[in-house]
């Protein structure tokens, strides 16, 4: 991973821990307390805290993965192409899950609406980190 990688990976993975916390935790704190009964209890979740940051780990790893090895040198514009990309991606398994499970439609739209507003930001911020090389 070279120098421009690694700074796009450590501001994406910033952003995507701080953007989680406020849409997750404080946003659609109220839609979660709605179905409480499938989700983990806080003392539990504290227990498993350390896989959600390997997950946001993992997340930011492969947006700035796939952004430096195919859309490399595209900028702004090619990262918000790629959090689209991503975000539909996403929008795919929210909508699987929201079949298997019984979730609200309002969990639902916020996860779509939050996905979409996510990926976008975190793809811009990597397209303008790992921008081009100036001759």
């Amino acid at each position: 991973m070279n120098k421009r990688c690694f700074f796009a990976f450590l501001a994406a993975f910033v952003f995507i821990f701080f953007f989680e916390f406020v849409w997750h935790g404080m946003l659609m704190k109220s839609a979660y307390m709605e179905t409480a009964s499938l989700w983990r209890a806080d003392a539990d979740f504290n227990n498993h805290f350390w896989i959600l940051i390997v997950g946001h780990v993992v997340i930011a790893f492969s947006v700035v993965a796939i952004y430096c090895r195919g859309f490399a040198g595209s900028g702004v514009a090619g990262g918000v192409r790629l959090g689209l990309f991503l975000a539909l991606l996403c929008i795919g398994g929210d909508l699987i899950r929201f079949a298997v499970q019984p979730l609200t439609t309002k969990i639902l739209g916020m996860w779509i609406v939050g996905g979409l507003i996510e990926f976008v930001i975190v793809g811009a911020i990597v397209g303008a980190i790992y921008k081009p090389k100036l001759d």
